[in-house]
């Protein structure tokens, strides 16, 4: 009997435990079959909307400033500086005197040559008066030929010789005018190289001043060698604008026009030079300044663009993660035409109004569920 109740026992044991063991087992199952229903975590992201605008196309560079004129201020007689009439750096208009040379030695050669000349014009009038005698004389045969042709001979030396006398009367009323230097075009005077007290020679080597012209002004650039086609082509269009933003991220651009292209292109770097002409009214160009410089060739409409921070490179090409309605990460492949400051210009592959992701590309993935930290708009 003892036999039957050790028996019993042990049975109940087994099936209590086997019946625990199953409710363990279907317990822990349930648990994952809630985790697998609720899916990976949405991938919170910043995304903007593809938009159809038009804009321009432009091509950009670096450029230098370079004055419209420049002029290197000479002494054109000897002398001694007796007045500098302005201060360095400040503006100068046409005509306005800038030195004064002392004129006491040429006026004193002024009044020579004007002596000079009364006394040879005297001597051709007498001379041409003789002549004129003897020609009567000479027609009554009075006179021989030869005597006649000696009078006459003198007359003609004479009037040379008062033609020589006048043009050296010229000459020094132009030496006496050159002791005064005027400016010959409006502009900006740089450091006075020979002060007054100082003796100058004609021509010297070195100038008294220089004067760049800043009204108009140029700013010259290059632009890659394969853009030179599109730039002729527009060129023979019409007028091509050219934008210039100036140093001083306060001051307005500066917009002229394109008015050369070098007839070669420079073997060394593969570049063509443009120059381009602006007015500067206000002189916020300078000469010798670097500035960007962006050439608008013209506008290209219905143009799809995005961000450029939604752009990514792969091994196939560039692509952008598209978000669908389903809030799903899709790649798609795009061709990016050009770059337009922090736009991206789309050849293909988008179109107008899909949503691409902006931010947090690096942790999605095909078909990535994703949540929208930002409003499209608020994120474009």
């Amino acid at each position: 009997m003892s036999k039957r109740l050790l028996l019993a026992a042990t049975l109940v044991a087994v099936l209590t435990a086997a019946g625990l063991g199953t409710y363990f087992v279907s317990d822990g199952r349930a648990r994952e079959g809630k985790r697998a229903m609720k899916g990976p975590a949405a991938v919170p992201v910043n995304v903007a909307a593809a938009q159809q605008q038009t804009v321009p196309v432009v091509i950009t560079g670096i450029g230098n400033v370079e004055a419209f004129s420049t002029v290197s201020i000479k002494a054109r007689v000897d002398g001694q500086i007796v007045e500098v009439k302005f201060r360095e750096g400040q503006p100068v208009t046409k005509g306005e005197v800038l030195f004064r040379i002392d004129p006491r030695p040429y006026q004193a050669a002024l009044r020579q040559a004007e002596a000079n000349a009364l006394r040879d014009k005297a001597a051709r009038d007498q001379a041409l008066s003789q002549a004129k005698r003897y020609q009567e004389l000479l027609d009554k045969n009075f006179i021989s030929k030869e005597a006649y042709a000696q009078i006459r001979t003198n007359g003609e030396t004479a009037e040379a010789t008062a033609k020589a006398s006048k043009a050296a009367l010229e000459n020094a009323r132009l030496n006496l005018e050159y002791c005064t230097i005027s400016s010959p075009l409006d502009g900006y005077v740089g450091k006075v190289l020979l002060q007054a007290g100082n003796l100058v020679k004609a021509n010297d080597v070195s100038s008294l001043v220089v004067i760049n012209q800043v009204r108009p002004i140029y700013v010259n650039f290059s632009v890659p060698e394969q853009t030179l086609p599109e730039v002729r082509k527009y060129m023979g269009m019409g007028t091509l604008n050219v934008e210039v933003v100036p140093p001083d991220p306060s001051a307005p651009r500066v917009v002229g026009q394109l008015i050369f292209v070098d007839n070669a292109v420079d073997p060394t770097t593969g570049t063509i030079k443009l120059r381009a002409q602006f007015e500067n009214r206000e002189a916020a160009l300078w000469p010798g300044q670097f500035v960007n410089v962006s050439l608008r060739l013209y506008e290209q409409v219905d143009a799809i663009t995005i961000p450029s921070t939604a752009v990514q490179t792969g091994p196939d090409g560039q692509y952008v993660y598209v978000i669908g309605p389903d809030l799903l990460a899709d790649i798609r492949k795009v061709t990016v035409q050009r770059s337009d400051g922090e736009r991206a210009i789309i050849g293909a592959g988008l179109a107008k109004g899909e949503r691409v992701v902006t931010r947090g590309q690096l942790r999605l993935g095909p078909k990535t569920p994703v949540q929208i930290a930002k409003p499209a708009a608020e994120a474009s």
